[in-house]
């Protein structure tokens, strides 16, 4: 059993045991999903699926991190978590792109995400009030294929529910988010504000972009496989994730997308901050609660480098150098320390090497 045994605490190795071991399993796992799009006997489905594989590769290369938490069968963990991003880039292309926008046919699209994650439930029909439905079987086997892997792990049981109400939240936002835009916000308030007064020191849009992450259902499939794991663990790992860390991975790539969205009219939650300064100041507020929580994890250096290496990912990113942003960015690596600065030169070198 190929099982990551790497000590979290060595920054470097980690960085190498990520490129040499994880990323060729994750370039083979796309590519078997690659294959399979391409045979979906319809030609809106079959683009959508191969151009969701294409151009948000990163974002599987990313979550796969996950496969290097200790204990952890990689191989394994390299499988759903690409099942299960591949999943989630796929819908977000299918209520984004096709110039569709029924809440019904959304959510009942979504039940994907939720299924993918209950082991012992039958898939459902996705494509019910969607206006294109023959993929071959893809969007199915998507969701199989993440539902064996949650058999074989020893304590999915304990954090099933955790997984369950990240997935239902990621849903909802991408439910109400691609909506008409004359009715989004009005959707998309409507469904937070209920959980706001739970937290109190973010908004409504820092709340909508955390939801929007799927590290937590990440973080939550390592560590059950750890047999003695606790409920109380379980509960932990969600709170320390939603929202800080789930909130800084996506607020970080609406922060690098702000001009493409503002040109594109897409929905950017970057945008509500009403000036820069206000940027910067709440994002360094996430950074720091994100490394903050990380001490009251198991393994916390592991988790510090999750949170450093999605700064380094989002702020190596050359849309990161825009000229309306790029003061902010050289601010967030300025006042970094020196693990994350190390990590964003690591980055650097691997976009020029298209590795990234």
């Amino acid at each position: 059993m190929k099982t990551s045994v790497v000590k979290p605490m060595n920054r470097v190795r980690l960085i190498y045991q990520f490129v040499s071991l994880i990323f060729p399993i994750v370039k083979q796992e796309l590519n078997g999903w690659q294959r399979l799009a391409a045979q979906s006997p319809d030609a809106q489905l079959r683009q959508q699926a191969t151009d969701s594989i294409r151009s948000k590769a990163f974002h599987c290369q990313g979550g796969s991190i996950y496969a290097l938490y200790p204990g952890v069968n990689r191989v394994e963990a390299v499988r759903f978590i690409v099942a299960y991003q591949t999943m989630s880039d796929y819908l977000d292309n299918l209520v984004d792109s096709l110039e569709v926008q029924d809440e019904s046919a959304f959510s009942q699209l979504h039940l994907a995400m939720h299924e993918a994650l209950m082991p012992d439930v039958t898939t459902s029909d996705y494509y019910l009030y969607y206006p294109y439905r023959e993929d071959g079987g893809y969007l199915a086997r998507l969701v199989t294929t993440c539902q064996e892997s949650f058999r074989k792990l020893p304590s999915y049981n304990i954090v099933q529910g955790e997984a369950i109400t990240l997935a239902k939240l990621y849903s909802n936002l991408q439910t109400y988010k691609h909506v008409a835009p004359e009715e989004r916000e009005t959707k998309m308030l409507n469904w937070i504000t209920p959980y706001l007064s739970d937290y109190p020191s973010i908004t409504a849009w820092e709340f909508a972009a955390a939801t929007g992450s799927t590290l937590g259902i990440f973080c939550l499939y390592a560590v059950a496989c750890d047999p003695r794991l606790t409920e109380r663990q379980g509960e932990t790992i969600r709170q320390a994730y939603f929202p800080w860390i789930c909130g800084i991975h996506i607020l970080l790539d609406y922060f690098i997308d702000l001009r493409e969205d503002r040109e594109t009219k897409q929905l950017n939650f970057v945008a509500y901050y009403e000036h820069m300064d206000l940027v910067s100041e709440r994002l360094q507020l996430f950074v720091k609660n994100s490394l903050d929580q990380t001490h009251q994890l198991a393994h916390p250096k592991f988790h510090r480098a999750a949170v450093q290496g999605l700064l380094a990912m989002y702020l190596s990113d050359d849309k990161s150098k825009d000229r309306e942003i790029r003061s902010v960015t050289k601010k967030l690596l300025a006042d970094s320390s020196v693990g994350v600065r190390l990590l964003y030169w690591v980055c650097c070198q691997l976009r020029k090497m298209r590795m990234l």
